[in-house]
């Protein structure tokens, strides 16, 4: 049986690759924009390279014109998304790749973005630039599954986390401590990529999280906190709430007394009224629609045993990853346990075990 041949060198490929690898280190962290990477070659030499700014500008293709250190005549340009044709904050990229001299352009797939799909293809070939399209569909496919879901959903992608002991333990008052610290740095991390993280205040009052990142030098990316509490029932003395304001915690409440409401504006804590399902939970949906109106893309829940079963069931995260502890801990008054592990594999298509030198921990990651 015949296969259609691919029209991409792996010297492209290549070079595309490593423009996605520069996209990848911005993701979750450009806003409204999606991140993107370039590489500009010229004679086979990389000759600059860019990737989108913090919170989306400047773009990726005007940094790498910019970070060149050679003359751009004849050069060619690996970009992981259709470069932006419209005047916005900043002039359109392709006006700076048609003033730069750059001879090709390479990239996966259009903008989804109306005021751009599409039109790049035209404005590049009527400047005599040749464009080649469709260069790594599937992994740009994957890559920009979260800016995808903001832009047609209006919601923010969603990314579980639970840490299980090995004998599926998440908490016990006698021993709290799950995983070993490499694992914890990545839970960092995962709070480094996304702009906010969700809790409800039974998990806050139980454990009194700070829900910051701590790896040295980005701590200043720490997420915002959303937190769920039906009656505003969340200790007012908790890490949280002494550090809040009103651009990092945000409570979403159905009842409560005035005098407890006033308590919570007090502490500067930003408080938003939201309606209950008859079973009286929150109406999930209509919360991850009211936090992307607050600037939230990429939302991390670090909920318990509960809240995690009740949005994987219903199909809310997008991705989802699984920590696993080696050791075994004791059940105490209190102890709490998740049985829901077979749901992972139910909701879920595909399965990757990271191997990232975690000691003997082990995480898993989830995706559709």
């Amino acid at each position: 049986m015949s296969t259609k041949k691919d029209k991409f060198s792996s010297k492209d490929k290549n070079f595309m690759k490593l423009a996605f690898i520069l996209a990848r280190s911005r993701k979750g962290l450009t806003g409204d924009n999606p991140s993107v990477g370039c590489v500009i070659v010229k004679k086979n030499k990389i000759v600059s390279i860019g990737r989108t700014g913090f919170n989306g500008r400047p773009h990726a293709e005007y940094n790498a014109i910019a970070n060149s250190y050679d003359n751009l005549n004849g050069s060619i340009m690996y970009v992981t998304l259709e470069p932006c044709n419209h005047y916005g904050k900043t002039p359109p990229c392709t006006q700076k790749i048609v003033k730069s001299g750059i001879s090709e352009v390479y990239y996966p797939s259009n903008d989804i973005d109306k005021k751009v799909k599409g039109k790049s293809f035209k404005i590049l070939s009527k400047n005599k630039i040749k464009v080649h399209k469709g260069i790594l569909v599937k992994e740009s496919k994957d890559f920009y599954k979260s800016y995808n879901i903001n832009r047609n959903s209006k919601i923010p992608f969603v990314t579980g986390k639970i840490a299980v002991a090995k004998n599926n333990m998440i908490y016990s008052k006698s021993n709290r401590k799950i995983t070993n610290e490499y694992s914890d740095k990545f839970t960092h991390f995962l709070r480094y990529k996304n702009d906010s993280i969700l809790i409800t205040y039974k998990t806050l009052n139980k454990d009194n999280p700070k829900l910051n990142c701590r790896l040295k030098g980005l701590e200043h990316f720490s997420p915002k906190r959303i937190i769920l509490d039906n009656k505003l029932e969340t200790d007012l003395n908790s890490y949280i709430i002494r550090t809040a304001n009103s651009n990092n915690t945000l409570i979403f409440y159905n009842e409560a007394k005035k005098s407890k409401i006033l308590e919570f504006k007090k502490k500067k804590v930003f408080l938003l009224k939201s309606k209950l399902h008859k079973n009286k939970n929150f109406d999930f949906k209509m919360i991850l629609k009211k936090i992307f109106k607050y600037g939230c893309r990429n939302l991390l829940v670090e909920g318990g045993a509960l809240l995690t079963s009740k949005l994987l069931r219903k199909k809310f995260f997008n991705e989802f990853y699984l920590f696993r502890g080696i050791k075994k801990i004791p059940k105490s008054p209190g102890y709490l346990a998740f049985n829901d592990l077979k749901l992972l594999d139910k909701k879920f298509k595909n399965k990757v075990n990271l191997n990232l030198n975690l000691g003997k921990d082990k995480i898993t990651l989830y995706k559709k």
